[in-house]
Order: C-alpha cells, then structure tokens, then sequence
C-alpha cells in the first residue's frame, strides 16, 4: 500500500467527483426538484457558505474509498477492477444515502431517483479515477 499514490488517487477522484456533480446538478431539472423542498435544502448562498466542509467530507470518504482500494489491489489495477469498485460504491451510497434520506426527508420520488442517477455516476467515476492513478 502507497500512501502517496492512495493520496494522489483521492485527489484526483475528488476533482473526478465535483468535476461529474457539477454537470448534473447545474442541470435546470436538478435545480428545479430542489427548489421544491426549500424546508429541507439550503440555498445556494448558504451551500456556498458551508462548501468547505462538504468538501472535506467527500475527500474523507473518498480518501476512504482509496485506501480500500489500495487493500483490495496493492500493485494497482485497471480500468475493469476500477468500474467494479465503483458500482460497488454506488451501491453503498444508493442504500446509505439515497434510499435512506428519501425515507428520512420529505422529498418526492423524482428528487431521489434524480439523485440517484447523479451519485451513481459520481461514484462510478471515482473507482476509475482511483483505479488510473493508483496504479500509477
């Protein structure tokens, strides 16, 4: 396991990860389905207030996701392992997030299956990238 690698993966998934989320949630259907819930959701102007430590987040669970990586194939591994690794990720943040916080907040099914699509992609993404650069 090499730290330097697992920490330049985590970077670059986490450039790969912001790069994917900002297509999708830029989208006018994206912003419309969370302008519906403003009980729930901040405004833009309070995201931007608090993206410091969302970013923080998503760099610790992806620095997460790296070092699992890193466990999982030592010497690197390609492109097919990365997709793997990231369908896998997907499907932990579909059931932990997701279909949980659709349960937890008063949001419609159209607001969750949009996020669903968004952070599938995001994930899926990030095995990838971690995937390249870890073998580096």
């Amino acid at each position: 396991m090499n730290l330097t690698r697992i920490a330049l993966a985590a970077l670059a998934a986490l450039v790969a990860y912001f790069a994917v989320g900002g297509i999708f949630f830029a989208m006018p259907a994206m912003r419309a389905e969370f302008a519906k819930y403003p009980a729930i959701y901040r405004t833009g102007e309070a995201i931007n207030s608090l993206m410091a430590i969302g970013m923080l987040g998503i760099l610790l669970a992806i620095g997460a996701a790296a070092t699992i990586f890193a466990r999982m194939y030592p010497a690197g591994a390609g492109v097919r392992a990365g997709i793997g690794f990231g369908v896998t990720l997907a499907v932990f943040q579909l059931g932990s997030f997701v279909l949980h916080n659709h349960m937890n907040l008063n949001i419609g099914r159209r607001l969750s299956t949009l996020q669903g699509i968004v952070y599938t992609a995001e994930w899926i993404v990030v095995g990838v990238v971690i995937s390249l650069v870890y073998r580096g």
